[in-house]
């Protein structure tokens, strides 16, 4: 196949599809055995999207007169698609360092909550930043979560709670998807807290008849782009009925119900998401057996975040119980200032140790179904034809590693790789052949 392309990596030890057959998620029975090619290649076009992947003296043959870009030889290395992470909470100033050690001397998240700080900590200093200064942070942030192997973010907006400050993180996070080479899902959670000096109805009659007219005004004008909305539905924070309400008025102007649920109380959240039409949930550290089985026949994604429990001490999400019952199961890293990480590999680590998941299922919850959660599975989380030319390539013999070396990918990732283009690139990489 001649012509010129942007990118060819050949010789792969292990080259890990993760789907082969067009998969839009992978529940337990199909992340037993992964798809993966020994002495793999893939070439990605000038386009960023996948031209063909194969084992090596295939495509050698299939492109034996074409042109590329760049070449990485891959000897001896692991390709895999490049990770998703479905939950974070990127935009943000002031961060809660001093709550940590609250955190350590046994105070809950909602005393914390309740005592002003917590999100409300965190509001305040938002709503005072300027959008230079939250974006300056928000890319480092970025650069941060692509050096660790993601390529695709979900971010959302949540840390203004007025309407003023909301649009301010949405434009922050329009401009990072406009300017940046990593993939960003948009999502509005003006419903992350209550506002001070309001009542949960009033809240949500304000982002009901105020917040979402305009974010479908300026969705249609192009001025953003917010492809979800999002609702902390807790016990004293957004009830079931109005997260009902708001999450019906985020539908109906087209956004993806992406939404938190069933965290520290058990709320019927995960029935709720299923009744709804909810392309995801994220916590579920105590949803009930019914909300299980209605996400299962729902295929609502849950978005598990082991990051969380950890930090505050909160029981595990249980993920075997959603496996066995068919539950579309993604990860998320939570990053926000509560829940400091950047790094899916970690995530991954934890949620194999903590939530019991394989090594298997983690990277499916971090690739395909993570861009299921987000509506994404057809362009993104696996090595496929036609998908875009997300990848990551390590410097192990075995694709494990990336999640066995806890804390270790800074080391162990060589190059991050967005439609084809070499967006990170390990200091200590060798020099690879150009043509």
């Amino acid at each position: 196949m001649a012509g010129r392309h942007r990118l060819l990596l050949e010789n792969a030890q292990q080259l890990v599809l993760v789907c082969e057959r067009g998969e839009e998620y992978l529940r337990q029975d199909g992340a037993t055995s992964l798809a993966l090619l020994r002495g793999g290649s893939v070439v990605v076009g000038l386009d960023g999207c996948i031209k063909a992947v194969g084992q090596a003296d295939v495509i050698r043959n299939q492109f034996s007169g074409a042109k590329f870009e760049r070449v990485i030889d891959c000897s001896g290395k692991c390709v895999l698609p490049g990770l998703v992470d479905a939950h974070t909470h990127p935009v943000w100033a002031g961060d809660r360092v001093h709550e940590f050690a609250m955190k350590l001397a046994g105070a809950s998240y909602m005393e914390i909550h309740q005592a002003g700080g917590g999100i409300h900590f965190t509001v305040e200093h938002t709503q005072k930043a300027s959008e230079e200064e939250l974006f300056n942070t928000f890319k480092h942030r970025l650069e941060r979560m692509c050096r660790a192997g993601s390529t695709l973010v979900e971010c959302k907006s949540g840390y203004g709670l007025n309407l003023e400050t909301e649009l301010k993180m949405l434009r922050v996070i329009e401009r990072a998807r406009q300017s940046m080479d990593i993939g960003i899902s948009s999502t509005y959670c003006g419903a992350h807290s209550v506002p001070k000096g309001k009542t949960a109805t009033e809240a949500t009659d304000d982002i009901i008849n105020n917040h979402l007219p305009k974010i479908k005004q300026l969705n249609l004008s192009g001025e953003i782009c917010v492809n979800n909305i999002d609702v902390f539905c807790e016990k004293g924070v957004f009830d079931l009925d109005s997260t009902r309400r708001i999450l019906q008025a985020g539908k109906a102007i087209g956004l993806q119900i992406n939404f938190h649920g069933d965290e520290l109380h058990p709320m019927k959240s995960a029935e709720l998401g299923a009744e709804l039409g909810a392309q995801a949930i994220s916590h579920l550290e105590e949803v009930s057996g019914e909300g299980i089985m209605a996400m299962a026949k729902a295929k609502c994604a849950a978005v598990l975040l082991p990051t969380t429990a950890y930090m505050l001490r909160l029981k595990q999400p249980p993920a075997r119980k959603m496996l066995e019952e068919g539950v579309i199961v993604a990860l998320g890293s939570d990053f926000n200032p509560n829940a400091y990480c950047f790094s899916m590999p970690m995530v991954m680590h934890l949620a194999c140790v903590n939530m019991k998941m394989s090594m298997n299922e983690a990277l499916a919850a971090a690739t395909i179904n993570a861009a299921y959660a987000l509506g994404k599975s057809d362009t993104h989380g696996s090595l496929e034809t036609g998908k875009q030319g997300d990848l990551i390539i390590i410097n192990a013999s075995r694709w494990e590693h990336l999640i066995y070396q806890f804390g270790g990918h800074e080391a162990l990732i060589d190059y991050v790789i967005v439609k084809g283009k070499v967006v990170y690139q390990n200091e200590k990489c060798g020099i690879e052949r150009r043509e």
